[in-house]
């Protein structure tokens, strides 16, 4: 008896051994009954294009890319949605029927998502601060600033780039760049990490006092154990102080979506992953 292969779905990044897309995909491939495979696949900024094209070419559906690829990624799609244009950067490619193929940005519909639906935290309103004016910045800003928060500030070692970055999302919202030396007469509810401290257990030069009260911090970043950065926000009397476990699951199920039309039960992969860790 012949059975179906399964469609090829995978993501690129460096390094990638840490990854934990492959276990949420298939969860969500068994919880939705979708005939999928999904790897983790080692892939450099250099080897980039010879890879995604290898990979359309032998049968690939769609592809996830992380670090450092998004914007290669971005460069690559020939048609994009407005958050990928806004962002300049895409996590998720789609082959579509034409062959052509169609990049996304899922990661701030990832962030918002977690943020209203999972942990009870809605943007609206609310002062927010955003660590770090790289690419992670990039993919949620657009999102955000669709919540309609007070403010937001951008905040970055090299304050051009903060600067520039919060210029080219102007016209969504009330968006500031600075240098961590200007936050010290602030306060803000809501902290998000989207630097790479928390790679290697740092943290960014914060100043005292700018956790306002019943504050909410998140670190982009997660782990099995806590960031460096959710430490910090627990020493700072945060009320919530999160690691970026439920925007991993929930960019991941807006992808899963793009690629297969069904939208898996986040909150049911979330409480599985958290028991694997424990």
């Amino acid at each position: 008896m012949s059975t179906v292969k399964p469609d090829k779905y995978a993501v690129f990044g460096s390094p990638i051994k840490h990854s934990k897309s492959p276990i949420i995909h298939q969860l969500f491939a068994e919880q939705t009954g979708q005939n999928i495979s999904y790897d983790a696949i080692e892939v450099s900024a250099d080897d980039f294009i010879k890879s995604v094209n290898t990979f359309f070419a032998g049968g690939g559906k769609g592809l996830n890319c992380t670090v450092p690829l998004k914007g290669l990624a971005w460069k690559y799609a020939e048609n994009k949605s407005e958050h990928a244009e806004y962002s300049k950067a895409v996590n998720t490619l789609i082959l579509q029927d034409d062959g052509s193929v169609y990049g996304d940005n899922t990661d701030g519909i990832g962030l918002v998502r977690d943020l209203n639906n999972n942990q009870g935290i809605s943007p609206n309103g609310k002062r927010i601060l955003i660590l770090g004016a790289g690419g992670a910045s990039r993919g949620i800003l657009g999102p955000l600033l669709d919540q309609l928060p007070m403010s937001v500030f951008i905040v970055n070692r090299t304050v051009s780039k903060a600067l520039e970055l919060a210029n080219q999302f102007a016209k969504k919202g009330m968006v500031s760049g600075c240098g961590y030396a200007d936050l010290y007469d602030k306060k803000f509810d809501l902290i998000l990490n989207a630097t790479s401290a928390s790679l290697s257990d740092q943290l960014p030069p914060l100043p005292e006092g700018i956790l306002g009260k019943q504050g909410v911090c998140y670190d982009l970043a997660y782990g099995n154990k806590p960031t460096a950065f959710v430490r910090w926000g627990f020493e700072n009397k945060a009320e919530k102080s999160l690691d970026g476990l439920g925007m991993l699951v929930e960019q991941a199920a807006e992808a899963f979506y793009l690629w297969r039309g069904v939208r898996p039960d986040t909150g049911v992969v979330i409480r599985e992953l958290k028991n694997r860790i424990q």
